[in-house]
Formats: structure tokens, C-alpha cells, sequence
């Protein structure tokens, strides 16, 4: 981002506080959705991954302190990377740790913003489609959950990618996992679509951030490390659409990583 002069970026005024912790598009291409802004089009928004315990491992803590932090930061809406419900994903739609992990946690009126949402492999874990039901929607009007999207505003546009089934080894070697591939199959095609979708998306923006959001890493000093996969068919995508920041949860550190190609 160093590259844009300053008068956008005092423009833009995107922040982003992060916090680690259904549509089809094998079938077309990503839909677009206008979020909330502030008036002078400037964005505050959180990014949280990786969170859905049921209140365990301190996050009602965190939860409570993003509600404070929210209200002084006035923010417009929060983003989430994935692996939102621990540690299979949620049972079907009536499932109750959507509320013990989620409802009954994040309760706070500074966060009562649109939660903006994509699946981690946990969420693969479980019922997938659950996380996508409008039935989540009515009982929680800020849940908004799809496999990919765009979000659009004046300045700004990000871009939510599905990520999991990217990764060779939930097919060939999901030890005792069994992931919910609906949606998904045939896997070649799924994923042909979807990189041809991002890669006409970005080549079509003309906004003057280009933001990804994804579950797995692309690059990584942590645990999982890069992702070969995304760096073999999501990174040449980025790069030569000139992306300014990839988003992503999975390892559960907080890392800024810079490319000197840019």
C-alpha cells in the first residue's frame, strides 16, 4: 500500500483491527454486495478468524474487549476468515453453538454490524451449507455467510474466496475428518470457475484498494506455513492484478508479510 499517495489514504481510512482467535460459484460469478459506510466513504472494520469456542479459550474475553474497541473505532461492519464454529463446523441449521459461539458471545451494540463471512476447513467439518442457510439470517440478522463474494464501496473493494477446497491434502488424506463437499463436486471444475471468477473480478475493478479475503494462509512463518497450493494458483492472480492485501485466519498468530515485487 505504500505506493498509493497520501490524499488516498487519508481518503480511504481503511482500518483493519485484526483479532485471530449459499452460493455456488461453480455456477457463475461472484456476487456483489454493498456494505455500510461512513458519509465521507471512509471504512473501520474488524477482522476476526478462527474464533468459535463457546465462549472457551478466553473468547468472551476478546469478545468483550472488540465491543469496547468497536465503539471508539466506530466501526462499519466486521469480516471473518473462517473457522467459525470448533471443531466440526455446526451439526445442521438448529444447531445451538450458533448461539453459544456466536449470539450469546458477540453482544455488544458496537458490534451489532454485519458479520461478513467465509468457511475455514472446521466449517468443512460440519454441515457447510448450515453456515449458508438464510434460516442463520433471521435468527441473527448480522450473519452473512457465503462461499465466495464481493463486497463493493467507493474506494474499496474485497474480495472473499473459498479456500479449503484448494487443498490437495482434505481430499486425498482427511485422516478421520469427513468434509462437506456439497457444492464443491467435481472439485477441478469448482475451482477452475472460481480462480477465472476472481481473476475477471479483479481485472475488472476499478477501485483503488483490491483487498482478498481467504481462510488459509498464502504465505506463513507460523505453524501451517505457505499454502503450496494457493501460492501455485491464487498468488500469480493477485500479483498481476496488483492486489493490495491478501486477508486470511488459519494459523492463529498475527504476522504482516510484505513482497519486495511490490
Amino acid at each position: 500500500m505504500a505506493n498509493k499517495n497520501d490524499h488516498q489514504l487519508m481518503k480511504v481510512t481503511l482500518t483493519i483491527l485484526v483479532v485471530m482467535l449459499v452460493v455456488d460459484v461453480s455456477k457463475g460469478e461472484f456476487q456483489r454486495f454493498q456494505p455500510s459506510t461512513k458519509a465521507d466513504g471512509s471504512i473501520t472494520a474488524f477482522v476476526i478468524g478462527d474464533w468459535g469456542r463457546k465462549g472457551e479459550y478466553n473468547q468472551s474475553l476478546l469478545a468483550h474487549q472488540m465491543g469496547i474497541t468497536a465503539e471508539k473505532k466506530n466501526i462499519d461492519f466486521i469480516i471473518s476468515t473462517g473457522d467459525n464454529f470448533y471443531p466440526g463446523g455446526l451439526r445442521d441449521e438448529n444447531d445451538e453453538a450458533f448461539y453459544q459461539s456466536f449470539s450469546d458471545i458477540y453482544t455488544s451494540p458496537a458490534l451489532n454490524k454485519m458479520w461478513y463471512t467465509v468457511l475455514g476447513n472446521h466449517d468443512y467439518r460440519g454441515d457447510a451449507m448450515a453456515q449458508l442457510s438464510p434460516t442463520l439470517k433471521a435468527r441473527d440478522n448480522r450473519w452473512f455467510c457465503l462461499k465466495s463474494f464481493i463486497l463493493n464501496t467507493d474506494i474499496v473493494e474485497l474480495f472473499f474466496i473459498d479456500t479449503t477446497p484448494m487443498q490437495d491434502k482434505y481430499f486425498t488424506d482427511p485422516e478421520d475428518q469427513i468434509y462437506d463437499w456439497r457444492g464443491v463436486l467435481p472439485r477441478d471444475k469448482y475451482l477452475s470457475n472460481l480462480l477465472q471468477d476472481l481473476d475477471e473480478a479483479l481485472r475488472e475493478s476499478r477501485a483503488t484498494w483490491k483487498i482478498v479475503v481467504g481462510h488459509h494462509t498464502i504465505k506463513s512463518a507460523s505453524i501451517h506455513g505457505n499454502t503450496q497450493e494457493l501460492e501455485q494458483k491464487v498468488l500469480p492472480i493477485l500479483e498481476s492484478n496488483k492486489v493490495d492485501l491478501y486477508i486470511n485466519g488459519h494459523d492463529h498468530c498475527m504476522q504482516q508479510i510484505s513482497s519486495s515485487n511490490r
